[in-house]
């Protein structure tokens, strides 16, 4: 094997090493995968909430982390409040709902 062939094989491998490293998991940061998961369950709550006909409201706004719903915004009434973490939670995949938001 030539020089050149060597080189461009570690360059590969460290390349490839390094696309893998790129979508591991740590601690402060999700996967690839985990990331997709929660922007599948924010689009779905976010769905949910505004199908109901007491909360179709643009003020509501959703985050996902972990499966991990967070509600923050603004609503008109205390039930509505009620209502929202009650429709988040039954999205497939949230394991919980961390209720923020505000009756203005």
């Amino acid at each position: 094997m030539s020089k050149l062939q060597r080189i461009l094989k570690l360059l590969l491998c460290i390349g490839l090493i390094a696309a893998f490293l790129g979508c591991a998991a740590t601690q402060t940061r999700q996967s690839t995968g985990e990331y997709v998961d929660d922007t599948v369950i924010t689009t779905k709550v976010k769905a949910a909430i505004f199908d109901d006909t007491s909360l179709k409201t643009l003020q509501i706004n959703v985050e996902t982390r972990n499966g991990v719903v967070q509600l923050s915004g603004f609503v008109d009434t205390a039930q509505n409040v009620t209502r929202a973490a009650e429709v988040a939670r039954t999205v497939k995949g949230v394991i919980s709902v961390r209720n923020d938001l505000i009756v203005k």
